[in-house]
């Protein structure tokens, strides 16, 4: 019974170490925006290239976008609404250093940021 506890213990311990090295957070997920020049209903246009640049895919992915407005439609495949947040890819798999794209129209620019995810793979 003893093996069995020592064993329970370590297998603890190595998971909660692993956990520890893990390299992957929100902050790994690189939001860009850039404006392209271009004004859509008296707005100007803005390019979003959002990144995710660790080793591991994510989904899942939520943004933070209180209050966003666009005169520009975005793809809602690509990032939709919902109250105070967006989903990303309609929660869909973001692999490993892929990016996803698209653009809107307002001003001032709107902060978005990553709100939560869930990572795949070693995380």
């Amino acid at each position: 019974m003893e093996a069995i506890a020592k064993s329970f213990i370590l297998v603890l311990l190595l998971s909660l170490i692993s956990k520890g090295f893990c390299a992957c957070t929100l902050n790994n997920i690189n939001i860009g925006t850039t404006r392209s020049g271009r004004e859509i209903g008296g707005k100007p246009e803005w390019n979003v290239v959002m990144t995710n640049n660790r080793a591991f895919a994510q989904t899942s992915i939520v943004l933070s976008c209180k209050g966003f407005q666009t005169t520009e439609p975005v793809d809602p495949a690509i990032l939709k609404k919902q109250g105070d947040v967006c989903r990303l890819i309609m929660g869909n798999l973001l692999d490993a250093d892929a990016s996803v794209k698209f653009s809107y129209a307002w001003d001032p620019p709107f902060l978005l940021l990553p709100s939560s995810s869930v990572i795949t793979g070693g995380c």
